[in-house]
């Protein structure tokens, strides 16, 4: 059964419609985040690591697929003008996103968008809320290009990593790749929540020093 599944991921891997795939799979992400657009790419890196397809032209072709969909759901907010996002209805996941993404456009600026990359949910949420406050286009494209290109490189290279681990075994690789991929996932996760809960804190301490003053 592994043999046949291996064979057939080796036939996909070294066809050209995989490049097709990495772009709409990285295209459609950016707008509609259920597909697994990170795990294609991953993948393809830890086949890459036995030269089918081509590492750097999968790097590529995410980057640029990644890079098209950003623009499109920034166009989906800006064309709203935020309806879709004040439609969420408050205590889901997809609601704390948007909220963040506003805090953190607030006090990061565009750079945001290259660390929401790396958050789940992030990325949507942040280049929705970008077209819905009418963020400059010249300078979200840029923020854009930057975590595209960053991201493209991450998720190749880590599946690539994968893969020269487990040069004999690709499924063995494609496993360790997805898993570093969600390690670092983790990390990212673990930093923003400690730091939300310290900002907190700080804004409770503040107001502790405020009230104390007033009186």
């Amino acid at each position: 059964m592994s043999d046949a599944i291996l064979q057939f991921a080796h036939e996909l891997m070294s066809s050209w419609w995989i490049y097709l795939a990495l772009w709409g799979f990285a295209a459609l992400d950016g707008f509609f985040p259920a597909i697994p657009s990170e795990t294609l790419v991953v993948t393809a890196g830890v086949f890459a690591a036995g030269g089918e397809p081509n590492l750097y032209a999968v790097i590529v072709v995410a980057a640029v697929g990644a890079f098209m969909g950003d623009h499109v759901s920034y166009a989906l907010g800006r064309g709203a003008g935020g309806r879709v996002l004040d439609r969420m209805k408050p205590g889901t996941r997809r609601y704390a996103a948007v909220l963040w993404a506003r805090q953190a456009l607030v006090e990061r600026g565009g750079l945001v968008l290259v660390v929401a990359r790396y958050v789940p949910g992030g990325r949507t949420a942040v280049t929705l809320t970008m077209g819905s406050v009418r963020y400059p286009l010249r300078q979200f494209s840029a923020f854009a290009a930057l975590a595209a290109v960053s991201w493209g490189i991450y998720c190749t290279l880590v599946g690539y990593i994968g893969g020269k681990a487990f040069e004999d075994n690709p499924l063995k690789g494609v496993v360790l790749g997805i898993g570093l991929a969600l390690a670092v996932t983790l990390v990212v996760e673990v930093v923003r929540h400690r730091l939300k809960k310290r900002r907190q804190a700080q804004v409770e301490a503040q107001g502790e020093l405020v009230e104390a003053g007033g009186r």
